[in-house]
Parts: C-alpha cells; sequence; structure tokens
C-alpha cells in the first residue's frame, strides 16, 4: 500500500535531532515563550525575509490574529478566494467581518484576479490571498488592485512554506502573512502551530499581545485578548526542521517534475507546469481533476494508492454558512474543482518505485 502521506519516512531520518530538542525542555523545563520560540521566531522571519514573526497556536489563529490586530470586524467586508479551506473564512466571520468570495482560476487554482476589483465596496478592508496547494497567488496584480483602493493584503500562506514569487518567498509579499504548522504541512510541527510574519512591528508586537491574553506586561491587559501561543516543544521541533525544508521542498518539485513529464492520459487533467524551475509552486498538495472521481478513487483503492480530496465541498454549501448558499452560482470553477480534485502522494521520502507505480496505475486509469 502507497500511503498518501507518510510522516515517519520525512522524520526517521532526524529522528535524534528531534529527540535531542525533547530532552532538553524536558531538562529545563521551560515550556512556553523560551529559547526555543525566540530561535524559531528569529530564524523563520529570516527565512521569509521579513522583519518580524510571531509564533500563535495553529494557522486559524494567526490569520484571526492579522485580522484583529488591523481593527477588521462587523461591518467590514475581506475579499476571500472561494477555493481554499474553511479556516480562510472562519477567520473572516470570527471577527464580525463578512467574506465575499471570488472565484478561482481554472489554469493555476488560485484567486481569479480578473475577477477581484468588481467585487470591492466602500465596506472592503482587506483581501486575504491564498498560496493554494503550494503554488503562490498571482501577487503583483493582488498587490496593485488592493493598494488602489487601500486595502491590507493578508498572505495565507498555510500551504506554502518556502514558495518564491518573482524572488521573494512566500510570507514577505503582503502586509502580513499566516502560516499553518499542521504537522502534514511542507514545515510541519509534531502537533498543532502557526505563525504571522509581517514587515510591520507595530501589528506584529499587537499580534503578540492579543494572543498573550491582551498582554505584553504580566497581568496588565491593553486588549481583549485570547490564549494562542507556538509553545516552546513544537518551537523546537520546528527550529530543526526548518533547516531541511528547501532541500524537502526541492523534493517536493522534482517529484511533481516527474508526474508532470510522465503522466499522459487525456481523462486526467494535471496542475499547470509553470514555476517547477523557481519555486513558485512547492506542491504541498499534488492536485488532479478527473470527471468521474468517485470511479478514479475506487480504481486507485484497488491498486493501492492512497490519495486524499482537498476540498470535495464548496465553503458556501458548507452547513456552517447557509447564509453563503446563493453565492454557489458565482464560482463555477471552484464548483467543479471541488467535484473533480483528487490530490495524490506526494512528500519527501516517496521512493522511485512507488513513484512509477503511481505513474503507471495514473496512465492505465480509462
Amino acid at each position: 500500500m502507497i500511503t498518501y502521506l507518510n510522516l515517519k519516512a520525512i522524520h526517521e531520518p532526524i529522528r535524534e535531532e528531534l529527540d535531542n530538542v525533547y530532552r532538553e525542555v524536558v531538562d529545563r523545563s521551560w515550556y512556553i515563550s523560551g529559547k526555543y520560540n525566540k530561535q524559531f521566531e528569529e530564524a523563520f522571519a529570516a527565512y521569509c525575509g521579513a522583519p518580524a514573526c510571531v509564533g500563535v497556536g495553529n494557522g486559524l489563529d494567526a490569520l484571526r490574529l492579522i485580522l484583529q490586530a488591523y481593527g477588521i470586524g462587523a461591518g467590514d467586508e475581506v475579499i476571500v478566494p472561494a477555493n481554499t479551506f474553511i479556516a480562510t473564512v472562519l477567520a473572516v466571520t470570527d471577527v464580525g467581518a463578512t467574506p465575499v468570495f471570488v472565484d478561482a482560476d481554472m489554469r493555476t487554482y488560485t484567486m481569479d484576479v480578473s475577477l477581484m476589483e468588481s467585487k470591492i465596496t466602500a465596506r472592503t478592508k482587506a483581501v486575504i490571498a491564498v498560496h493554494i496547494y503550494g503554488r503562490t497567488a498571482d501577487m503583483d496584480a493582488i498587490c496593485e488592485i488592493a493598494g488602489r483602493h487601500g486595502l491590507k493584503v493578508i498572505e495565507d500562506a498555510a500551504q506554502a512554506h518556502g514558495a518564491r514569487y518573482r524572488g521573494k518567498r512566500a510570507g514577505s509579499l503582503g502586509d502580513a502573512a499566516a502560516f499553518s504548522f499542521y504537522p502534514g504541512k511542507n514545515l510541519g510541527a509534531l502537533g498543532d502551530g502557526g505563525a504571522v510574519v509581517t514587515n510591520d512591528g507595530e501589528l506584529a508586537e499587537k499580534v503578540r499581545a492579543i494572543g498573550n491574553y491582551g498582554s505584553i506586561e504580566k497581568y496588565r491587559h491593553l486588549y481583549q485578548g485570547c490564549n494562542s501561543r507556538l509553545d516552546e516543544l513544537q518551537a523546537g521541533f520546528l527550529s530543526v526542521k526548518l533547516r531541511y525544508l528547501d532541500a524537502w521542498n526541492r523534493e517536493r518539485i522534482r517529484i511533481a517534475g516527474i508526474y508532470q513529464e510522465r503522466m499522459q492520459n487525456p481523462n486526467i487533467i494535471l496542475p499547470a507546469a509553470d514555476g517547477l524551475s523557481e519555486e513558485r509552486n512547492v506542491f504541498h498538495i499534488y492536485p488532479v481533476l478527473c470527471s468521474q472521481r468517485d470511479r478514479f478513487l475506487d480504481y486507485l483503492k484497488q491498486r493501492g494508492i492512497g490519495v486524499n480530496v482537498h476540498y470535495p465541498i464548496p465553503i458556501p454549501q458548507q452547513a456552517a454558512y447557509p447564509e453563503l448558499k446563493a453565492v454557489q452560482k458565482e464560482i463555477p470553477v471552484t464548483d467543479r474543482i471541488c467535484r473533480e480534485e483528487v490530490s495524490l502522494p506526494l512528500y519527501p521520502g516517496l521512493s522511485e518505485r512507488e513513484i512509477d507505480r503511481i505513474v503507471t496505475a495514473i496512465n492505465q486509469y480509462v
């Protein structure tokens, strides 16, 4: 059986380094906001090419804290891509703002920027650009439109650790960026974790305070905050894994290149091939489309190939958002992606034999 994702294959080569972190944290008995937290925040900010990084509890909190720190809330609108994980939208509604959806581009699966400006109103305060599946959004166009309308540009970079856009890394392409370190990410913790990366020192300070019960100085609370901090153990694990991220991303891109070159089946639509050389896409997910998805999934299961689906139900169809049902007719491309998308195995540690089996199976599918 080829598993969709094998975290053991990723962690086993660095097991001793991870064990050392665990022992050191336990021996020191300092579990919140310690040495590793400071070390990781500084290293990840430098890696992204931004001045500041604040570790938080998870990727959803990272988005929510950015919006809250910018004062975005009830009565405000935030532009979001329709093709995204629900966390992007939950962050907007959690602060009381209204998400305004823009359909996907059929070639890249990211936001179709040609549709963005028509969605802006007097109430629009920000746009969240999602680097979906590991591919950076069209940031030049997004930033140009946002600049003309005075909007904040927030990157949802939860799937794009290390991805580049015109030579700059995700996390340094807008006003602020939210990262998730969920275990399956290109840079994943051994539990939940997240970060806000920004070139805005004032925003970073406010995000840190809000996530620390609204406090900078103990028992003095400036904001109605929450508890959202990256714990010391996860920061230590991430500090180790960050050193390997570029190599892991290169391996993802290499495997994606093999898929692009060798998979040839008219029944299967492959993702856009551009971006391989300049790392615009770091392939957190390798998405293909198949019009008869259920049949395709059964076929792969019978051949012992584990796959996944991202994301089968568009957000406007989710039971959590009955008020958004009318939006469905405005997002036909996203609707098609949700009906047809299948994520193939792609991760560091996937063997050449397993890659061959996957390619052969795809090419033989009728």
